[in-house]
């Protein structure tokens, strides 16, 4: 059996407001390497699992890959595990300022989870 690449419509949701900012701050960047936003998840300890995002120019072959509108998400294939499902908002969160958030986390298991930008919030709800 080979592996897909591709993602299915229902894998990865990104809601419009989500994909204007991620799309905006990919625009931004200056480096011809970067070709790509990967999303992430690693060990939050006690609070839970942590997801986040950044910049990639490197692909690998274990990725799966959503093609958004003006960018690429790589999401390894372990990650893609606890993300498979997951809607990325991005929301004003009153004096906090606005983030990206996680919802459906873990959809199929239970749990829920918030991201940061730069990867370093845990389960709290929201990125900064």
């Amino acid at each position: 059996m080979e592996f897909s690449h591709a993602m299915a419509e229902q894998d990865i949701t990104l809601t419009p407001a989500a994909q204007g900012v991620m799309r905006k701050l990919f625009d931004d960047v200056e480096d011809d390497d970067i070709t790509a936003i990967r999303l992430f998840v690693s060990g939050g300890g006690c609070s839970g699992m942590t997801y986040g995002m950044t910049f990639t120019g490197d692909k690998f072959d274990n990725d799966k890959i959503y093609d958004a509108e003006g960018f690429k998400v790589y999401v390894d294939s372990v990650a893609f595990n606890y993300l498979q499902g997951v809607e990325i908002d991005y929301a004003e969160n009153g004096m906090n300022g606005a983030s990206f958030v996680f919802n459906n986390v873990f959809a199929a298991t239970g749990g829920s989870g918030g991201c940061s930008g730069c990867g370093s919030s845990g389960g709290g709800g929201g990125c900064a």
